[in-house]
């Protein structure tokens, strides 16, 4: 299974990146399963989309397994409706999804952070 890669890339890199893919595609190269990759434009972009308490909750869900919003509300001392939102923003944002069941599990190996960027960039 992939991992989760998130991290910081401008539009330019993006495109790029994009460009190069379908450039490989376009020649019939068969391509490896890739990890999922979340870019934001900036660091600001980052943390606003995974503060602590929901990269906490995501840190969780990886931890217990499959696992009702109810008992990670519980797990972790939170408001429902506040872990609700959590969780609605992570299966928004590809990092977490539902089981058969309903349950909310992270699909990935691994989630990895990469901040490498000014935090002087316009958000």
């Amino acid at each position: 299974m992939a991992k989760a890669i998130i991290g910081i890339t401008d539009w330019t890199q993006t495109r790029s990146n994009l460009a190069a893919l379908a450039r490989r595609v376009d020649a019939g190269e068969r391509l490896p399963e890739a990890d999922y990759m979340l870019n934001f434009a900036s660091p600001v972009a980052l943390l606003e989309a995974l503060p602590p308490k929901r990269l906490e909750a995501l840190r969780t869900i990886r931890k217990v397994g499959p696992i009702s919003i109810y008992a990670l509300a519980k797990k972790l001392c939170r408001n429902y409706s506040n872990i609700h939102s959590d969780v609605m923003r992570l299966l928004d944002l590809g990092l977490v999804e539902k089981d058969e069941h309903g349950r909310i599990c992270v699909p990935w190996d691994d989630v990895v952070v990469r901040v490498d960027g000014s935090l002087m960039v316009a958000a």
